[in-house]
């Protein structure tokens, strides 16, 4: 498999993220209200929540931070009723864009994911208009420096689990997981004590769109708008950085 995207890249954005990881706490305390609502606050009983959990530990949110989620959650009485919503749109040069948000007021949403689209240049599609350019996967990433299994060993432990692929580069690890099989294959990921710079399943672009410099800026920008968004909890494209 050819990487999706190169993990220095995920770095930079991680880099980027860490002086908003506040922000990035409350997306996913949002998921986690979401997953909880869904199927209560046990993860034993509740899949979903049981993914949300690997993606919280995997962007560094404190064990703490995560069970004070969960109870909060539990024990809402909030009233607002989110509903999850996907746009698709194009963003400079026609790279695809795909935004997974959370809502209570899809008007509001729409408006304001539309706004950010049309400030960069872009347009927002219709439902449809870009997902066939991806495939829903399962993603594990995994620092070749924060494990001791030797890559032969690793592989066949992920392809034993059920991994659809396994590729490595220079730091990293990274297998791929139809996602029915995500969870099971994370688990027993987990059980020999592997720890995870990404556990999530996302949208994988089959193909990819380069840019030069001055267009690069302006998808940067849409890309970096749309995060902003409060509603906002997933941005997918196929841009090649």
């Amino acid at each position: 498999m050819s990487g999706h995207s190169k993990w220095h890249n995920i770095q930079a954005k991680k880099g980027k993220a860490d002086a908003a990881r506040g922000k990035i706490f409350t997306k996913l305390g949002r998921e986690l209200l979401i997953a909880v609502k869904a199927g209560g606050p046990d993860p034993a009983g509740n899949s979903k929540l049981k993914d949300v959990i690997a993606k919280c530990k995997a962007a560094n949110m404190p064990n703490d931070t995560i069970n004070n989620a969960i109870k909060k959650a539990a024990g809402s009485t909030d009233s607002a009723n989110y509903e999850e919503m996907v746009y698709e749109g194009y963003g400079t040069n026609g790279v695809a864009v795909i935004v997974e948000a959370s809502t209570d007021n899809k008007n509001r949403t729409a408006a304001d994911v539309r706004h950010v689209f049309d400030k960069a240049g872009g347009n927002l599609g219709t439902n449809g208009c870009v997902s066939y350019l991806f495939n829903k996967k399962g993603v594990i990433v995994i620092d070749k420096e924060e494990t001791s299994l030797s890559e032969d060993d690793l592989m066949m432990i992920a392809l034993d689990a059920g991994a659809e692929d396994f590729s490595a580069d220079e730091e990293i690890y990274e297998i791929t997981t139809d996602p029915s099989d995500f969870s099971s294959v994370r688990e027993k990921l987990e059980e020999q004590g592997l720890e995870f710079l990404e556990a999530e399943v996302k949208m994988v672009p089959t193909t990819t769109v380069a840019l030069d410099e001055k267009d690069a800026e302006k998808m940067q920008r849409l890309l970096d708008n749309l995060d902003d968004l409060d509603d906002v909890l997933n941005v997918y494209h196929n841009w090649e950085e």
